[in-house]
C-alpha cells in the first residue's frame, strides 16, 4: 500500500486505534493482539514510523521501549498527567538525539543515552506541556526550554506560575502571554547589591567589542542627526551602537547617551543615526561609539505579579527588564509588593508600555525601588493607560528623549509619580495624566537639565520644575493642595523659555532662573494662582523678562517678586487679603496694560533703576498706598498714562514718595479719593516730576513741591 502523509494519519486513524498500536510499543508484557500477522505485502506499511501512536500521559510515553521504535515514529499525547488536562502535544522520536530531558520540548525515556521524543509545534511554548498547571512548582526550567528554542516565537501561561530564578536571555523575536495568571516569586534566588536588572525576565543584548572613539572638530548643533566619526568605514547601514559623550562636571551628566542605529554613511567620516540630538555638543566633546547587537521585537503581556512579601534589594522580585534592546512592548502587568521598577529599561529604543499597575511596593524611600516604569538613556517611547497606588514614580525618565506619556494616573502619589531626573532628557510629552510631577529634580550629579517638555491636561498636588529646565510647555495643568502634603497646590517652575496657559494652582507660585539658553519669551496665559501672604512669587535669580497675561492672582498680601528681569502684566487681575500689604516688586521694568489691581497696592524696592509703566485702563484701589517706593540708591521713572487708581479711604495715597530719585510722568489718568503725596525731598538732583492733565477727583494733595524747571503739577482737572 501507498505511504500515508502526516495529515492521512491523523485523519483516518481514531483514537481506539491509535490506543491499539500504541499499546504495543510498551516495553512491559501486554495481553495477545488478535489482529493478524502482517504479511510481507502489508509489513513495511505498519512499520512504526509511518502510523502515529497514542498516550494518555507524558509518562506513558515514556514508558514505550525505545528498542521497538524506529526513527522518526510519531506519537500524540492526550494529556501530561491526565488526558484532556491541556498539556496534550505531538512528539517525533529522534532516535540519534543526545539533548538534555526537560519535561516538556524534549522528552527522554528512562536512563536511555540516545533517543528522545521531541516536541513538535507550531512556533508556540506551553507551560502545561511542561507539567505546570498550578504555580505550586517552580517552572524555571520550563522557561529556559522554551525561550531557549529558537523555533519558539510565543509563549503561554494558561495557569499559575513560580518562578524561583532570576533568567537573563539575549534571543529576538519572542511573544510572552501570561493570560491574565499570577506569576509569584516566593523564595526566589537572592539578586546583587542594588541591581534593578535583576529581574524574572531580563533581555539584554550584546556589547560587542568594537568600539570608537572620536573628539569633535566642530560645534554639533541641537537637532543634528548627522555625527562626526572620524571613519565612518567602521560603521555600517543598519548597525546600532551606543553613543556616549565624555561627562561634564557631574559623575553622570552627559548630554549624549542613546543606543541609536545607523541609516546612512554621509562621507568618510560622518554618518547619520536614526536620532536627532537634543543638546549642542561643543568642538573637542568625544563621543564613544560601541557597536551593539540588540534583543528586538520580544514583548511580555497580561501578567498579575506578585513580589515577595518584605523583600528588600536582595529578596525582592520585579517581573521585566530590558537592556539594549529594540522595539519590546509590555502591556497588562498587574503587579503588587515589587521591589525595583516592574518594568526597567535601559539603552532601549522604540518601546510601548501599556495598561500596567503597581500597587503597595516594597519600598518608596530606597533609591530606585517603588517605580512602575524606568527608562534610562532610552528614545521613542510610549507609555500608556498605567497606574500606581502608594507608590514612588509611576514614570521615570533618565537621559531620554522624544517620549510620550498619556492617560496615565498616580494616587497615594505623595512620592511623585511623574518624574525625570535631570540628565538631559528632551522632547518629552505628557497627555492627561494624573499626579505629584517634577523635572529634572535629582541633582547637580545628572546636570538638573531638561529641554522641551510639554504637559496638557494635567491634574496633580504638586509641581515642580525648578531647575534647569528650558522650553517647558504647560497646557491646562491643574494643581490642588491636599492636608496629608506639606507644600502642595504649588507649581514652582524656571524662567528659561517657560510658557504656561490655562493653568492653575490653589496654593503657590514660584518662579525662578537657573539657567538662560532658550530663545523664546517666559509666558503665563490664562492662568490663575492663589498665592499665600508674604511668598516669594519670583526670586532674584530671575533675569529673564516674565510676562503674565489674561490671568488671575489671588490671596496677595505683602507678596514680593525679587526677580530683576522684565515684568509685564496684561489683562491680569491682582486680589489682595483685606488689609493687605503692598506687593514688592525689584523688577528693572514693571508694565501693567489693562490690568486690575484691588486691595493692594504696588511697592518698587530693586537695588537699581527702575520703571514702572502703568497704561490701557489699568485700574488700582485699595486703602494703602497704591504706589510707593522703598529706600534705595537707583531712580525710579513713573510712567502713569492712562490709568485709574481708587483710593479706599481719607488715608489711603494715590502715589507716596518720599525720598530717592524719582522721575515722575502722569498724564490722562484719573486719581479718585484719598491723597496724593510727592515730597520735595523725592526729586532733587537727577529727578522731574510732570503731573497734568490728569483728573483729580475728591483728592487731597500733600506736600507737593512748587512748579519750577524740573516740577509741573498743572493743568489738571480738580474737582
Amino acid at each position: 500500500m501507498d505511504r500515508l502523509d502526516r495529515r492521512q494519519i491523523l485523519r483516518t486513524t481514531g483514537v481506539a486505534g491509535l490506543a491499539a498500536v500504541g499499546s504495543l510499543l510498551v516495553a512491559e508484557p501486554a495481553a495477545a493482539d488478535p489482529t493478524p500477522a502482517p504479511t510481507a505485502e502489508t509489513a513495511d506499511a505498519l512499520k512504526p514510523k509511518d502510523t502515529v501512536q497514542q498516550a494518555d500521559t507524558v509518562a506513558r510515553l515514556l514508558s514505550f521501549d525505545p528498542a521497538r521504535l524506529a526513527d522518526g515514529t510519531l506519537a500524540q499525547v492526550a494529556g501530561y498527567h491526565a488526558p484532556g488536562d491541556g498539556g496534550g502535544m505531538l512528539v517525533r522520536w529522534d532516535a540519534a538525539s543526545t539533548l538534555a530531558h526537560n519535561g516538556g520540548t524534549v522528552l527522554a525515556p528512562g536512563q536511555a543515552a540516545k533517543g528522545r521524543w521531541l516536541q513538535i509545534h507550531d512556533g508556540v511554548g506551553d507551560f502545561r506541556r511542561f507539567g505546570h498547571f498550578d504555580g505550586k512548582t517552580p517552572a524555571d526550567a520550563a522557561l529556559d526550554a522554551m525561550v531557549g528554542d529558537p523555533a519558539i516565537h510565543r509563549i503561554e501561561a494558561h495557569t499559575d506560575l513560580l518562578f524561583v530564578k532570576r533568567h537573563t536571555f539575549s534571543r529576538s523575536d519572542l511573544e510572552f502571554d501570561f493570560g491574565g495568571h499570577t506569576v509569584r516569586t516566593d523564595g526566589i534566588e537572592k539578586a546583587g547589591q542594588d541591581d534593578p536588572f535583576a529581574a524574572v525576565l531580563l533581555f539584554r543584548g550584546k556589547v560587542t567589542g568594537t568600539v570608537v572613539t572620536h573628539k569633535l572638530t566642530a560645534v554639533m548643533p541641537d537637532l543634528s542627526d548627522v555625527f562626526e566619526v572620524g571613519d565612518s568605514s567602521k560603521f555600517a547601514v543598519g548597525q546600532w551602537w551606543a553613543a556616549e559623550v565624555n561627562q561634564l562636571t557631574g559623575r553622570w551628566e552627559r548630554e549624549l547617551q542613546k543606543l541609536v542605529q545607523v541609516t546612512q554613511i554621509v562621507d568618510g567620516s560622518r554618518i547619520r543615526v536614526n536620532y536627532k540630538n537634543g543638546w549642542e555638543l561643543a568642538a573637542g566633546r568625544t563621543i564613544t561609539w560601541t557597536r551593539v547587537e540588540p534583543v528586538e521585537r520580544v514583548h511580555i503581556r497580561n501578567m498579575v505579579f506578585f513580589g515577595v512579601e518584605g523583600g528588600d534589594q536582595y529578596t525582592g522580585s520585579h517581573p521585566v527588564a530590558y537592556e539594549y534592546a529594540v522595539s519590546c512592548d509590555v502591556s497588562g502587568i498587574e503587579a503588587t509588593g515589587t521591589f525595583w521598577p516592574v518594568v526597567m529599561r535601559r539603552w532601549c529604543t522604540h518601546f510601548r508600555t501599556e495598561q500596567c499597575t503597581l500597587k503597595n511596593p516594597a519600598s518608596v524611600t530606597w533609591g530606585g525601588a517603588g517605580y512602575l516604569t524606568q527608562q534610562i538613556y532610552c528614545l521613542y517611547g510610549h507609555v500608556s493607560d498605567c497606574h500606581t497606588a502608594n507608590s514612588r514614580h509611576l514614570n521615570d525618565f533618565t537621559a531620554s528623549a522624544y517620549c510620550y506619556v498619556e492617560n496615565c494616573h498616580g494616587d497615594g502619589d505623595d512620592q511623585g509619580p511623574f518624574v525625570t531626573h535631570g540628565q538631559y532628557e528632551h522632547d518629552l510629552v505628557y497627555t492627561g495624566n494624573s499626579g505629584l510631577m517634577t523635572f529634572a529634580n535629582s541633582g547637580a550629579a545628572w546636570g538638573s537639565a531638561a529641554k522641551r517638555i510639554t504637559v496638557r491636561k494635567h491634574v496633580c498636588s504638586w509641581f515642580v520644575a525648578r531647575v534647569k529646565v528650558t522650553d517647558l510647555t504647560l497646557e491646562d495643568v491643574q494643581v490642588i493642595g491636599k492636608p496629608s502634603l506639606q507644600g502642595s497646590g504649588m507649581i514652582w517652575v524656571n524662567a528659561d523659555g517657560v510658557q504656561m496657559r490655562g493653568c492653575s494652582a490653589s496654593d503657590t507660585l514660584i518662579i525662578s532662573q537657573q539657567s538662560a539658553r532658550s530663545g523664546r519669551p517666559n509666558i503665563i496665559d490664562g492662568c490663575t494662582f492663589a498665592l499665600p501672604a508674604k511668598s516669594e512669587i519670583a526670586q532674584a535669580n530671575v533675569t529673564s523678562p516674565v510676562h503674565i497675561s489674561r490671568s488671575v492672582l489671588t490671596g496677595l498680601d505683602g507678596n514680593t517678586w525679587n526677580g530683576t528681569g522684565e515684568l509685564r502684566f496684561t489683562d491680569t487681575i491682582l486680589r489682595a487679603r483685606e488689609n493687605a500689604a503692598p506687593i514688592t516688586v525689584a523688577a528693572a521694568t514693571l508694565v501693567l496694560d489693562g490690568c486690575t489691581v484691588k486691595g493692594t497696592g504696588l511697592r518698587l524696592a530693586g537695588k537699581a533703576d527702575q520703571r514702572i509703566r502703568l497704561e490701557g485702563g489699568t485700574e488700582l484701589s485699595g486703602a494703602g498706598a497704591l504706589l510707593s517706593r522703598a529706600d534705595a540708591t537707583g531712580a525710579v521713572t513713573w510712567e502713569l498714562a492712562g490709568h485709574r487708581s481708587v483710593a479706599s479711604g481719607a488715608d489711603a495715597v494715590h502715589v507716596l514718595l518720599e525720598s530717592g530719585r524719582n522721575r515722575y510722568l502722569a498724564t490722562g489718568s484719573l486719581f479718585t479719593g484719598g491723597k496724593l503725596t510727592l515730597k520735595a525731598a523725592a526729586f532733587g538732583d537727577g529727578s522731574y516730576l510732570k503731573h497734568t492733565g490728569n483728573v483729580e477727583e475728591g483728592v487731597t494733595r500733600t506736600d507737593l513741591p512748587e512748579d519750577g524747571p524740573r516740577v509741573q503739577t498743572t493743568g489738571n482737572l480738580v474737582v
